[in-house]
């Protein structure tokens, strides 16, 4: 390589990792166009990459995983802090040195016959007080190529590095190594499940991932460091790493407000952050769709960054009616992992607003279609750089965040949940953050269908330590600055039904209906009301939109007391998990929506 790297601590960990897993060759990666084509036709001529048309989707591929290697795999993620407190009940826990031994015996020469690469990449623009730097290594083309994507990779980050500049080792190999001459000839590379690790060591700031090639088990910028690793270094540091999105909303007169919001997966996190309002002559630009690290200006109001620079999306159920702007996004450029491939060299998904086009079709196993099952992986995905978002804010790279004024929580609820409804301080937003929860349904193995699955802050495959100190750190943030400059927060829920089973919201481009009057409640405007859990939109605060009438409205922003007395059992036991580690505050919290629903 031409560009001489000076870190000797960067320089002694890739000969050690190259000693223990034995690669043909090493290289190190700048960013560059040439290097993203390289890594893309080494997955053609493997045979695990299909070119797309040129004239249906230029410059995109597809890809196919192993049946196995398909999502995150929870059950294999680790956090290796010190001790099982540390990680809390919502993590698995391994002590570290046995898992580091255990790994260690696999890392052992599992780079045989491949190339190890060395990615060095930024999060969050340059310049930011909230960047960190990272340096991958890994076996895999596919990971070089999204990771392009995904973060600012270039040789730029190695000089910033300097001679001892700070950074976040991930060392990940797909655990496939191959004899003399074996190559992979379209076997998608992994190890078996039971070999397959994740594992984060919050205290050293380390990464390792061993045995998948796919998504955020193996892009390791993403929810390993983005969220795990940097979720402990923002607790230790006084800030917020977050899986939220970041939106702008500009008024038809020209005002623009900027919001936060936390879902967890499968409740329309993408389509939100990428809305096209229904409301004439208001619009929504999208800063980021994932994640957000968000710290506290000079001026004490709270800023929120992007830390990343692409779409890692779930494919199936994106269209030009749920998501336009993600459509728009996709034409080009685009890496997509088990969807399904058209006879015409395009790609389909169900769920794509049109139905499946005659002739051959491959589905994501790479067998011939017969128009039974799902021809795309539910969980299937595209890979695009975020400039080729339509609605793209021009300050999504300003280094110095966006003001944020207001924090949304939601999730999947059929019923109890109202359309949105205003926390009265911090700690009541702090509250309504901790019980974010998604109705099961039938397809759901391991819980009873029709109860609820409780997600706090849409954190909690993601929080890097105990949850209970997670509470704690967004109580205690808040003494950073005053009530008056903090963001309000609020609850939505755009899926409440009849109980024939009816939508009584249309969502959408009409959520833009409940963004207008969170505006407003940020501007001192917006009529509300107290109730016993929390502020709500009186039925005229809201824009009704066409087909819903103001019976549903009526419906959608009621208080069903039955129905949040379970839900205060629910909580209960939800936040039993926590033991001694709930907050004080959360408690006291919980007992107020009680007596409040009891007296009310």
């Amino acid at each position: 390589m031409s560009l001489v790297v000076k870190h000797k601590r960067l320089l002694a960990w890739v000969e050690d990792v190259a000693r223990l897993t034995q690669p043909d060759r090493i290289v190190w990666c700048d960013g560059s166009r040439a290097e993203y084509e390289r890594a893309i036709q080494t997955m053609v001529d493997e045979k695990l990459a299909v070119p797309l048309n040129p004239d249906k989707r230029p410059g995109s591929y597809l890809v196919r995983s192993d049946p196995s290697d398909v999502a995150r795999t929870e059950k294999r993620t680790f956090i290796a802090s010190q001790t099982p407190e540390e990680a809390g009940p919502t993590n698995n826990w391994a002590e570290p040195e046995a898992l580091k031994k255990t790994m260690r015996g696999l890392f052992r020469g599992c780079m045989r016959g491949r190339t190890m690469y060395v990615v060095p990449f930024r999060m969050g623009p340059a310049g930011s007080s909230l960047a960190l730097i990272g340096v991958q290594i890994t076996d895999s083309p596919y990971v070089v190529a999204n990771m392009h994507l995904m973060a600012r990779v270039s040789s730029g980050v190695l000089e910033a590095l300097g001679e001892d500049g700070e950074f976040i080792p991930c060392l990940h190999s797909v655990g496939k190594p191959l004899a003399p001459g074996e190559k992979d000839n379209g076997q998608w590379p992994c190890a078996p499940l039971e070999q397959r690790y994740i594992a984060h060591f919050p205290e050293e700031r380390t990464i390792w991932s061993y045995g998948s090639g796919y998504g955020g088990n193996a892009l390791l910028s993403k929810k390993c460091l983005a969220l795990r690793i940097a979720s402990v270094i923002a607790r230790d540091e006084g800030w917020l790493a977050e899986h939220m999105l970041i939106l702008s909303v500009t008024t038809p007169q020209g005002a623009k407000r900027y919001m936060a919001a936390a879902f967890p997966s499968a409740c329309g996190k993408t389509n939100l952050a990428m809305l096209t309002p229904a409301l004439p002559g208001w619009k929504v630009e999208l800063v980021g769709e994932d994640i957000a690290w968000v710290r506290f200006g000079a001026d004490g109001r709270l800023y929120a960054t992007n830390p990343e620079t692409g779409f890692f999306g779930v494919a199936p159920g994106t269209s030009a009616k749920s998501n336009p702007n993600a459509m728009k996004t996709i034409e080009k450029n685009t890496i997509f992992t088990n969807v399904a491939l058209t006879e015409d060299g395009d790609v389909w998904w169900e769920g794509i607003g049109y139905e499946a086009p005659a002739g051959r079709i491959i589905d994501w196993k790479g067998k011939e279609w017969d128009r039974t099952g799902t021809a795309a992986h539910p969980n299937a995905r595209f890979t695009a750089p975020a400039r080729q978002c339509p609605v793209i804010a021009p300050e999504w790279e300003d280094p110095d965040g966006v003001p944020i004024s207001a924090i949304l929580f939601g999730g999947r609820r059929p019923s109890t949940i109202p359309l949105v409804c205003q926390a009265r301080d911090w700690n009541h937003g702090v509250f309504l953050g901790s019980i974010v929860g998604s109705e099961v349904t039938a397809a759901t193995l391991d819980q009873k269908a029709g109860t609820v699955r409780r997600d706090p802050f849409a954190m909690l495959p993601f929080c890097g330590y105990h949850m209970g100190d997670y509470f704690r750190h967004w109580i205690d943030i808040a003494a950073q600055s005053s009530a008056d400059k903090l963001p309000k927060i609020f609850m939505v829920n755009w899926f409440r039904k009849t109980k024939e089973g009816k939508w009584l919201w249309p969502g959408y481009g009409e959520n833009g209906r409940v963004l207008k009057w969170i505006v407003e409640r940020c501007d001192g405007q917006g009529k509300a009301v107290e109730t016993p859990i929390g502020l709500m939109p009186t039925v005229e605060a809201i824009d009704r939109p066409p087909g819903v009438s103001e019976a549903d409205l009526a419906e959608l922003l009621s208080i069903d007391r039955e129905g949040w007395k379970a839900e205060v059992e629910s909580i209960k036991e939800h936040y039993a998990r926590f033991g001694a580690k709930l907050p004080q505050e959360l408690k006291a919290q919980l007992a107020d929506l009680e007596a409040r629903l009891a007296t009310a």
